[in-house]
């Protein structure tokens, strides 16, 4: 199912609020000039002249309160064409609204907002071209709560809506949408506009609300990597760089990239990586080695990497290391595989 139809730009969004604001102003305008004139001219009560408002307004051709002496029958002529103008843009605002869902998605929007504001430890993704296609597309199916934002309808008009799945519409190098965004209580944001200035840009504004998060961004250019470092990013990732020396490696390790395909999903099998923390495991397993656990039989999933917070990473760890507080476990297996893993383990 596509969210495109649900989404539109934040600066349409505005417009239309606009003209639906300006359609309810002019009606509640009229009725007073109405109840003004009738008031002063007629001497009728609030109510009286409330009612010839309404009724002259809309057209309906209900009888008059009394009647109304020759200053009245001109006022109310006047009054009339005046209103003509007036009804029918009302009119045709509220019901583009009506029939084409603009309520609809308003409170959506709405809805959206509210879940917002109660995630945690969520990840921001500014941008849905090819790469945050991708980034929104992987953290779906981890299951790792998102947010995107967006403010092109084209980029984001294929994407699905499902329960885990929020955008807002905007612009990302703003402070407002990155505080709509949640950025003081984010985990994580990933940047891949396609122009690096906004990037770096979006790295310092998310390392001024928050510098405990942790900042992924794109790069074109080797000198802009080095300016996103130096403005607080975590990880640069340069897409064309990877994507070059991957076709050359093509050439040069073809196994090896036959193998990484398998873990990138790019190939009929496919294997996941998963890192697993000493926090996440059952407590009968804490503390004890990778022989003691005896993971490979139990679910067919390997360990070939481990992370100590003393001595950093290790590949293809021995058995008899122990796995300890801050601790981290790198598992590669089949989806079957790691799903046997963390029923067992975790």
């Amino acid at each position: 199912m596509s969210a495109g139809n649900a989404i539109r730009k934040f600066g349409q969004k505005k417009i239309k609020l606009g003209r639906i604001t300006l359609g309810l102003s002019l009606l509640v305008f009229s009725v007073v000039i109405g109840m003004i004139g009738f008031i002063t001219l007629e001497q009728y009560s609030m109510l009286e002249a409330f009612y010839m408002a309404i009724i002259t307004l809309s057209t309906v051709g209900f009888t008059e309160v009394q009647t109304l002496s020759d200053n009245g029958r001109l006022f109310t002529s006047f009054y009339i064409i005046f209103n003509l103008g007036i009804f029918a843009y009302a009119i045709s605002i509220i019901t583009t609204y009506i029939v084409e869902g603009e309520f609809k998605e308003i409170y959506h929007q709405y809805m959206i907002s509210k879940r917002v504001q109660r995630m945690q430890n969520h990840i921001i993704v500014c941008g849905f071209g090819r790469n945050g296609t991708k980034t929104c597309e992987e953290l779906l199916s981890s299951g790792r709560p998102f947010i995107l934002i967006e403010k092109n309808i084209e980029l984001a008009d294929s994407f699905p809506r499902v329960s885990n799945f929020e955008y807002i519409i905007g612009d990302a190098t703003s402070d407002d949408t990155l505080h709509t965004a949640g950025i003081d209580r984010a985990e994580a944001i990933i940047t891949t506009l396609p122009r690096d200035a906004d990037n770096v840009f979006i790295t310092l504004t998310a390392r001024e609300l928050n510098p405990n998060v942790t900042v992924i961004s794109r790069a074109s250019e080797e000198s802009t990597a080095k300016k996103l470092y130096r403005a607080g990013a975590n990880q640069v990732v340069m897409p064309d760089a990877i994507g070059g020396a991957h076709m050359a490696q093509l050439i040069t390790k073809p196994q090896v990239i036959e193998f990484l395909n398998l873990l990138n999903g790019l190939s009929s099998e496919h294997l996941k990586l998963e890192d697993f923390s000493y926090n996440e495991l059952k407590d009968e397993f804490k503390d004890k080695s990778i022989m003691d656990l005896d993971i490979r039989k139990r679910t067919g999933a390997t360990v070939i990497g481990f992370k100590s917070k003393k001595n950093g990473f290790t590949v293809t760890p021995s058995g008899d290391l122990k796995i300890t507080e801050g601790d981290t476990m790198i598992i590669i297996g089949t989806a079957q595989n790691i799903a046997s893993f963390k029923k067992i383990f975790g």
